[in-house]
């Protein structure tokens, strides 16, 4: 027994020697605790500080450097655990053999038993005391860097400040780029609408000088008022005409006056024309051949006594009532003839289309050269009632102009058909009063 102790014995010095990193030179060596600060073998890791740095790449370099730190101190900690457990069993065995020794069990301790290990303390109890030492010195540097260890993986300061600044971070970084978006956005809304701002006068412009074109084209344009104007057509063709862009209600009276200017021969041709699906002489007036003018009310036919064959201005007027179909005929604000049973109890039919020049077959078209009208028109108006005497004369007279409440005499409603058509600017009472 006392051979085995020895050999415990000089086994636990050898492996206290190689805890305490001592090279084995033939000495006798004994193991005593070593401070934690002066462990070569248990660097201490600092923590870096916050402060020093506000920089990304800096931050990230830190972190890794801690867990490496971490990394490390869990080896050592394992490694540690390992040396704890291995020195726990052999001070159970030595403090076992010790027992055995103050019971007269185990052998003699002297220098007469072999020692591998060289020499050994003539007293066991002191190399207990130091083993014991050592031990608690051992726990201490395992409790202090299971507590640096602790702190380091909480370590709730640390990682809560480098997440704030990198939230932080991230937030400058966002609301920069939410600044540039809305300011390219705001740059695309003004480019926008600049661009449609420079369309719509583009547009505008173009279509004031295409109206302009068009309306010197036919002969338009520069009216002093804007009845001031007049259509010409001066040739028997069924291609020349114009056409009044309104068409008529449903009516059950009107008057129909116009200023008109011919010689053409035989008869003026035809000065106005209305046509409706299914009817196209609605309302016609027409002068074909030697034929005094005629008044068509849906296809009915009334003789009016009007001359206006002369080459001069004339205004003349008709006015018609559904109500037993009686008619009035007017020339240069004077009645010269009326009548009755006239397309009686007919109501003018709405939805046609009105041709200046041109006596319809179809509505809207199929001209006839032969009835078509030669000469000039002006101030065609047409009222859904019947005007009063007064009211013809004061315009044959040129003391007063009044406009159709149904249709009125505007540029902008006349559209000229036809090479050599035209609206040309035109003050009718200038040149009609020499002629009175």
């Amino acid at each position: 027994m006392g051979t085995r102790m020895l050999s415990l014995w000089c086994g636990f010095l050898s492996f206290c020697a190689l805890i305490c990193a001592q090279p084995d030179d033939g000495k006798r060596y004994i193991c005593r605790a070593v401070a934690i600060s002066g462990d070569a073998g248990c660097p201490v890791t600092l923590l870096p500080d916050l402060s020093a740095g506000s920089q990304e790449e800096e931050l990230r370099n830190t972190v890794m450097q801690l867990r490496e730190t971490i990394v490390q101190q869990k080896d050592t900690i394992s490694k540690q655990l390992g040396t704890i457990n291995e020195l726990t069993t052999k001070l159970s065995l030595c403090a076992s053999a010790a027992s055995d020794r103050k019971s007269g069990k185990g052998g003699a301790w002297g220098k007469d038993k072999q020692n591998t290990m060289g020499d050994v303390p003539t007293d066991p109890n002191d190399s207990i005391d130091s083993l014991g030492k050592t031990m608690q010195g051992l726990k201490e540097r395992l409790e202090n860097l299971e507590q640096q260890m602790r702190a380091n993986l909480s370590g709730a300061s640390f990682p809560s400040e480098l997440r704030e600044l990198l939230q932080r971070r991230l937030g400058e970084l966002e609301k920069q780029l939410l600044k540039k978006v809305s300011s390219l956005e705001e740059e695309k809304s003004q480019l926008s609408n600049a661009t449609a701002a420079y369309r719509l006068k583009t547009e505008s412009t173009l279509n004031a000088l295409v109206e302009r074109i068009s309306e010197l084209e036919k002969g338009g344009g520069d009216f002093k008022s804007p009845e001031q104007f007049k259509l010409s057509l001066p040739q028997r063709t069924n291609y020349l005409y114009g056409r009044i862009t309104k068409s008529l209600p449903e009516m059950y009276a009107f008057t129909l006056c116009m200023w008109i200017k011919s010689s053409a021969s035989p008869g003026v041709g035809t000065p106005f024309s209305y046509g409706v699906p299914g009817q196209a002489n609605e309302i016609v007036l027409i002068e074909w051949g030697n034929n005094p003018i005629e008044l068509l009310i849906n296809d009915k036919v009334a003789q009016l006594p009007l001359e206006v064959r002369d080459g001069k201005w004339h205004h003349i007027c008709i006015c018609w009532t559904t109500r037993d179909g009686q008619w009035d005929a007017y020339q240069d604000g004077n009645k010269l003839g009326a009548g009755d049973n006239l397309a009686a109890w007919h109501p003018i039919k709405p939805g046609g289309v009105i041709i200046l020049g041109q006596e319809q077959d179809v509505v809207g078209g199929r001209f006839d050269a032969g009835q078509a009208f030669v000469g000039e028109l002006s101030q065609v108006n047409i009222w859904d009632r019947v005007l009063k005497p007064a009211e013809i004369r004061s315009m044959a007279n040129c003391s007063a102009y009044l406009a159709g409440n149904v249709v009125a005499w505007l540029p902008g409603s006349v559209e000229v058909f036809g090479r050599g058509a035209s609206k040309r600017p035109l003050e009718v009472c200038q040149e009609r009063l020499p002629n009175f």
